[in-house]
């Protein structure tokens, strides 16, 4: 009987967002690909692309050989976890999704397998051709493809599932059909191997740092989001005129009563859990003045050190913090290290935590960037596409890469409880992707200098704001 293995991966820049799909088929004797499908699917979430990535995968493997044993491995946990029947199927869009992929073949055919996201290079490179294309108003083509694959790594890892009826497969299927009746471009040749999801290593204890404000009962958090944002400043916090307020809760939930015995469902294990700590003051700060990344790089001040000492007294009292990590910037990383210190770890450094350059206002108020470059400033205060004078970064620019290094941390630290210190803007844009709110929540958010705030972020994507502005230990 034939045996191949189907990679296969899946992204959205924006989540939702631009998205697309890539897929390969394996001979996982010899490494060869022997077909591949990439398509750009339009605006969708991460979690849709990867499900339509594994459709078109084995519908590739089906197509080749409907008899053919399969083995699938993505890096998508959510995916191999749901389609093995682990994992209970909740969100409405999985569902027929899922329900899809569950028929393309017979299901004792199918297993699946988790792999890191380094080990998927092949299907991610599709995707984000697929997505490139998409981008220029085009879908993906076979002759523009650059996938490779190293087929001595496909060798090693692609083990052949035994023949026989597989358990994991069947129970995926029968998940389906359960989750269903409760309610709820192609390339094809031989020798030649997204942005999805990156999961990672399965999660081990206990985490109950700021977790005092629960899931509502009979319901899970659901409808995270990224894309463009706009942002208020470093220095000036909120936007003028529209006011500013301190906020602590949950993000938008789905409430759905749980069936008898049933509870919450499977339990997927602790959460990833991100600390957010705002640098401790500089001079700068009480002068509300512009301070990104391109300006002076000030020292903390006596009152910012005094900050930093209180907020690390009230991390050891909580507990539970297993790694620090902080934007580049010196006001951080002393911050940071003050914490650090007490808490007997170092101190990580993450560029991708940086404020963002405000260009030619760095070091000025907001008044006077209002009288100086009037036209810049207004445009930049009505789109998040608009970069400050002088060339800086704008806040759509921003959210890219703040979600860009939010993803690749919780891939590291899934399970995990980190401390990232950082500034206004990178901070504001988690917590509102994470609530999934529009652009203008995050000038309705204060955020004081050495304020805590945290976000848990969830197996199956989801996740939940349980703290915003807290200063309590400063007081």
């Amino acid at each position: 009987m034939p045996r191949f293995v189907v990679e296969a991966d899946g992204g959205s820049r924006g989540n939702p967002g631009p998205a697309g799909y890539g897929s390969v088929v394996l001979d996982p004797v010899t490494g060869e690909t022997l077909a591949e499908r990439a398509e750009y699917i339009g605006v969708a979430t991460n979690n849709v692309a990867e499900y339509k990535g594994l459709i078109a995968g084995l519908k590739a493997a089906r197509e080749l050989d409907p008899d053919a044993v399969v083995l699938v491995r993505m890096d998508s946990k959510l995916v191999v976890e749901q389609m093995s029947g682990r994992w209970k199927i909740k969100h409405p869009d999985m569902k027929p999704l899922a329900a899809e992929a569950a028929k393309v073949m017979p299901r004792a055919q199918v297993t699946y397998e988790w792999i890191p996201r380094e080990k998927n290079k092949h299907a991610d490179r599709l995707a984000n051709e697929a997505m490139d294309a998409g981008k220029r108003g085009k879908q993906w083509e076979p002759a523009h493809s650059s996938a490779a694959l190293d087929a001595s790594a496909a060798r090693a890892l692609a083990t052949p599932p035994q023949a026989g009826p597989v358990g994991d497969a069947a129970a995926g299927a029968a998940a389906v059909r359960a989750a269903l009746a409760s309610g709820g471009g192609t390339r094809t040749r031989a020798g030649a191997a997204a942005d999805g999801a990156s999961p990672a290593s399965a999660p081990t204890g206990p985490d109950t740092l700021f977790s005092d404000f629960p899931e509502p009962a009979g319901g899970t958090t659901t409808g995270t989001g990224t894309g463009s944002a706009t942002a208020t400043t470093a220095a000036a916090g909120s936007r003028s005129g529209t006011g500013s307020g301190t906020a602590t809760g949950t993000a938008s939930v789905t409430v759905t009563a749980p069936a008898a015995g049933q509870g919450w469902g499977p339990d997927m294990g602790p959460p990833a859990t991100f600390v957010l700590l705002r640098h401790g003051e500089t001079a700068l700060t009480p002068q509300k003045r512009f301070s990104g990344s391109g300006g002076s790089d000030p020292e903390l001040s006596a009152a910012g050190r005094r900050q930093a000492a209180a907020v690390a007294e009230s991390l050891v009292a909580r507990g539970t913090i297993e790694t620090v990590i902080s934007s580049p910037l010196r006001r951080c990383r002393e911050t940071a290290q003050a914490v650090a210190d007490r808490l007997g770890l170092s101190v990580t450094v993450e560029e991708g935590l940086r404020e963002v350059d405000f260009g030619a206002w760095e070091g000025l108020t907001f008044a006077e960037a209002r009288e100086r470059h009037p036209e810049d400033l207004q445009a930049w205060l009505d789109s998040p596409k608009a970069a400050p004078t002088g060339g800086g970064e704008s806040f759509a620019s921003a959210t890219r890469r703040i979600s860009a290094t939010r993803d690749r941390l919780l891939a590291e630290y899934a399970g995990r409880t980190v401390l990232l210190v950082s500034h206004v803007t990178p901070v504001k844009i988690l917590v509102r992707l994470a609530l999934g709110a529009p652009p203008e929540a995050l000038f309705r958010m204060e955020l004081s200098a050495a304020s805590l705030s945290a976000v848990a972020y969830y197996a199956d994507g989801n996740a939940s704001v349980r703290l915003l502005n807290d200063t309590s230990h400063l007081r």
